[in-house]
């Protein structure tokens, strides 16, 4: 099935399990998402405010809608702990059509 990215998968980082649970539980209730896998713990290098800083991280792979994006981005800056929190979207170009179709139902449509 060829969505023509209408579907997404977010990848974000949060510092601790704790705060990807959270995240997790509010986008699910607000059906904003309709799965979210979370992995962890990982190691994450980076610069930071002229450093290179090394943490410990979990990551959030978060299925979704492109429609629901927007909203999406503001829930989880509401909340997460981060001054510059890595929220990236990558468009879901092609899926089964059952996986796809069962993801669509379990989003609400604005």
């Amino acid at each position: 099935m060829q969505p023509n990215g209408e579907y997404i998968q977010i990848i974000l980082t949060v510092p601790e399990k704790k705060t990807a649970t959270q995240i997790s539980s509010i986008l699910l209730e607000k059906r904003l998402a309709g799965c979210i896998q979370l992995i962890g713990p990982i190691v994450s290098t980076y610069h930071w405010q002229g450093k290179i800083e090394t943490s410990e991280e979990w990551l959030c792979l978060i299925k979704s809608r492109n429609d629901r994006y927007q909203e999406l981005e503001q829930e989880i800056k509401a909340i997460h702990p981060y001054e510059t929190p890595e929220i990236i979207v990558i468009p879901i170009i092609a899926g089964s059509a059952e996986y796809l179709n069962w993801l669509d139902s379990t989003l609400e449509r604005e």
